[in-house]
């Protein structure tokens, strides 16, 4: 099997890489990742540098923030593109810019390597379940030696086109996701300061043409007023700014993300960015006076 390094270990990137350890793949973490040594207990090797793991392992990938500290791993600090060797494989599994990781792709090849965007949706619930889905972008061949280790972490695994395609379609995603969530925040607001029982308004909707998981899982959050984050509200945030950014680059006017992005900005400007996306409700509530 394929000795596999994999660097951020959150509140995602962590059952990710132990679904890959229970598969039986050896696995290399950074000592300094949070979550290093509860893994280190059920199998996995520890090392203190990205050129060690770049010595070791055959794929590395990547589960990180955003654009820059992907940008800092292999290019910056990391060290990643010096440290890999020809024929080893790049996976970043994180959800940064179309364009950083087409230029990503590009200094990878150069060096003899393969790399592929893989950006995932399911939340922190698909990646302990093993069922998020994974949007590729990247060579046929790539693909197809990555997807072993797919099928570790996720259930819906599609192979959209060239690099970049994968960040392109994770941008979709989130637009539909955000925009859903506003969706179910406003009705549920709605009814809540008409006096109606919203469980059982969110109960009805279920049953109809409403139906979504998002109005089945953040729904139930709102009722519950469970917002430990599954996903931050700042990192939807930033994947709405990466969504926009295309848009203003191919000239696509994208009006109701813009307004779901405006009332994430609020919610960060008001100190919630480490609440879950579904507390976009609070704010909603707190603008119609409840």
């Amino acid at each position: 099997m394929e000795k596999i390094g994999f660097i951020g270990l959150g509140i995602m990137g962590k059952p990710m890489a132990r679904h890959l350890l229970q598969a039986g793949y050896p696995l290399f973490i950074l000592s300094s990742s949070a979550g290093a040594a509860s893994l280190k207990e059920e199998g996995a090797s520890i090392l203190e540098t990205t050129e060690a793991m770049a010595k070791q392992a055959d794929i590395i990938i990547t589960m990180l923030p955003d654009s820059p500290e992907v940008e800092s791993m292999v290019m910056g600090k990391g060290n990643l593109l010096q440290a890999m060797r020809p024929g080893s494989m790049f996976i970043d599994m994180s959800t940064i810019s179309p364009a950083t990781s087409m230029h990503l792709f590009e200094q990878f090849r150069e060096k003899g390597i393969e790399a592929l965007d893989a950006p995932v949706s399911g939340g922190q619930t698909g990646a302990e379940a093993a069922t998020l889905s994974i949007m590729a972008g990247g060579t046929e061949p790539a693909f197809k030696r990555a997807l072993p280790v797919f099928e570790k972490m996720g259930k819906n695994i599609v192979h959209i086109g060239k690099q970049g395609a994968g960040q392109t379609a994770k941008a979709c995603n989130q637009i539909v996701v955000g925009m859903t969530i506003q969706a179910v925040a406003e009705a549920l607001t709605l009814a809540k300061k008409s006096g109606v029982d919203i469980a059982k308004v969110r109960a009805a909707l279920l049953g109809g043409f409403a139906q979504s998981k998002i109005l089945d899982l953040h729904g139930q959050r709102i009722i519950d007023r469970n917002f430990k984050p599954g996903f931050k509200i700042k990192l939807h945030r930033k994947d709405m700014r990466i969504a926009l950014q295309a848009g203003q680059d191919l000239a696509v006017p994208l009006p109701g993300s813009a307004v779901v992005a405006a009332q994430m900005d609020a919610m960060l400007a008001a100190g919630n960015g480490d609440l879950d996306h579904s507390a976009l409700a609070l704010y909603l509530e707190s603008v119609s006076g409840l």
